[in-house]
């Protein structure tokens, strides 16, 4: 208390606290907070909401340093905004949420927040109180969830069937930058995924799926590497260029004589100890090049470098080398080849040998980039997705699109129901929202009733974004589902002439869908349980 204010009595014995620099600060109370907050939403959500969808439009944001972004995925651009105000922080963060848990939904989760917090102002200016409206969002979230499961299908095996699942990752590449080579990415997302999934547990182990990038080339070059692809290349230029059935030594040892660990100095006086110490060092490394021929290795993994004198006595005894190799880089390829890490040359064997197929250097155009691939490991489930783009944007705009496209793959490997996109399960719960809003007696079907409108606000996005008439659009479609009760009819975004989504093979996961529900509704019950704002006269309110 002694921090915020003091405590006093009025002469009746009643408390009251005495704030200090109270001149300096802001409050805001009752539906003046409730405002505050819903506008900060709204701004936020006006911002995002034309990136959704297959026609939804890029942003470009530039760093202060002038690096610059150009993307239409939801978390990256609410992560790379400047925000101040304390709400429209909150919608960041579930954007955020959204990406760790599902990876993919994450301008969807917003526009939804967005809505349900418009709705609800309209609610708050009805003379409805904040919590009823809440309690009401939570009985329609309860609904829609529930009524998600009824519309659901389950996709067959993976390992019988793959065609739905590459579906799928089209789908969620649609909106991408990649989406003129978006039958290729899904393809190679979908063998990436199924290469390192343990379909017993149902798991998938992201560890073993490396992503790299290299500009040059276009992204029609992009492709999957059963294998590992790292960064380097053979130490001297002489070393072979192509090491086919190979067996290396995995090494966390530096290549060159050991040194005192004590802080004694050694002087050299004449030419002969010279000697003696260049013919110490040689007969060191000679031993050290002896000790791992001998294993049966013809190939050396360091992690430390090595000097000149080293590097030209593997080349002299035929044994290739790649040096300065990283630490997660020389885990996985422990991990794809199945060797063991050595720490020390005397602990070197033929069983910790790592065995490869064939390993070769990959040179790229007139530049003198070269690096490594090794393929046809022992352990297959150590796969590389090497991207190529005209510029580092696109390649990193191609990472984030893949990373989401293998989350969905993921979660359809968890989990192996989906319903119908463009908008088709968002208004088919929204119907089923308004069904159950009529029976029930209390406030709370006003709030259920909002709850079915804000729903309607994710399709609504998606024909405008389209170039459609809005409201027509998402009226005929509605009308259509009423009428023929069939959940699969959404927004023709591409104008094919058929609101199907089937027959279009718009596909989302059950999951996704599920998570945006929930934690739309989370973030609005937190934000309309807010009624008193006290801050910092700088802080934005």
């Amino acid at each position: 208390m002694a921090s915020g204010g003091s405590l006093a009595f009025d002469e009746y014995g009643r408390p009251f606290i005495i704030i200090k620099d109270q001149d300096q600060k802001k409050r805001l109370t009752g539906i003046d907070a409730h405002k505050s907050h819903i506008l900060a939403a709204k701004s936020v959500t006006s911002i995002i909401r034309t990136s959704l969808g297959p026609k939804g439009l890029d942003k470009m944001m530039v760093t202060p340093d002038g690096e610059v972004t150009v993307t239409n995925d939801g978390a990256t651009i609410l992560k790379m905004m400047d925000v101040d105000h304390q709400i429209a922080k909150l919608l960041v963060q579930l954007s955020q949420s959204q990406d760790d848990e599902i990876g993919d939904g994450t301008t969807g989760v917003v526009v939804l927040a967005g809505a349900l917090l418009e709705k609800a102002e309209e609610l708050l200016d009805k003379g409805i109180h904040p919590i009823r409206i809440a309690d009401g969002y939570e009985m329609a979230a309860k609904v829609a969830y529930d009524h998600l499961e009824t519309i659901s299908e389950r996709f067959p095996d993976p390992r019988k069937d793959l065609e739905p699942y590459i579906q799928t990752a089209m789908t969620t590449l649609g909106s991408k930058i990649v989406n003129r080579c978006h039958r290729k990415m899904a393809e190679i997302a979908v063998d990436a995924v199924m290469a390192v999934a343990d379909m017993e547990r149902r798991d998938v182990d992201f560890e073993l799926v490396k992503m790299e990038g290299r500009v040059g080339g276009k992204l029609e070059d992009t492709m999957l590497i059963k294998g590992v692809l790292v960064d380097k290349d053979m130490s001297h230029p002489q070393m072979p260029k192509v090491v086919k059935d190979a067996k290396m030594a995995i090494l966390t040892c530096a290549f060159e004589p050991p040194k005192p660990k004590t802080k004694h100095k050694l002087d050299v006086t004449s030419v002969e100890d010279y000697k003696k110490l260049r013919a110490y060092e040689k007969e060191k490394f000679e031993e050290m090049v002896k000790q791992v021929k001998d294993t049966g290795a013809n190939l050396v993994i360091c992690q430390w470098g090595f000097d000149d004198e080293a590097n030209h006595l593997l080349l002299k005894n035929e044994l290739p080398a790649v040096r300065w190799v990283g630490g997660p880089e020389i885990e996985l390829i422990a991990i794809a080849t199945g060797g063991r890490i050595v720490p020390r040359f005397g602990d070197l064997s033929a069983e910790k040998l790592g065995t490869a197929g064939i390993v070769r250097e990959l040179s790229f155009g007139t530049t003198k980039d070269r690096m490594l691939v090794i393929e046809d490991c022992k352990n297959t489930r150590a796969v590389t997705i090497f991207v190529r783009g005209g510029n580092r944007m696109i390649i990193a705009e191609a990472k984030r699109s893949l990373h989401d496209a293998l989350c969905v793959i993921r979660n359809l490997i968890k989990d192996d129901r989906v319903v119908y996109g463009g908008g088709a399960s968002e208004i088919s719960c929204s119907l089923a929202v308004a069904r159950e809003a009529d029976k029930i007696s209390t406030i709370e079907q006003y709030a259920m009733r909002s709850f079915a409108d804000a729903l309607e606000s994710v399709p609504l996005a998606l024909a405008e974004n389209s170039g459609l008439a809005p409201i027509n659009t998402l009226a005929e479609v509605k009308s259509r589902q009423a009428n023929e009760s069939n959940p699969r009819l959404g927004i023709d975004c591409f104008e094919k002439g058929d609101s199907d989504m089937k027959n279009q093979h718009v596909i989302e996961t059950l999951t996704s869908k599920r998570a945006q529900l929930m934690l739309a509704v989370q973030v609005c019950k937190m934000i309309l349980k807010i009624d008193d704002i006290r801050a910092d006269g700088t802080a934005n309110m």
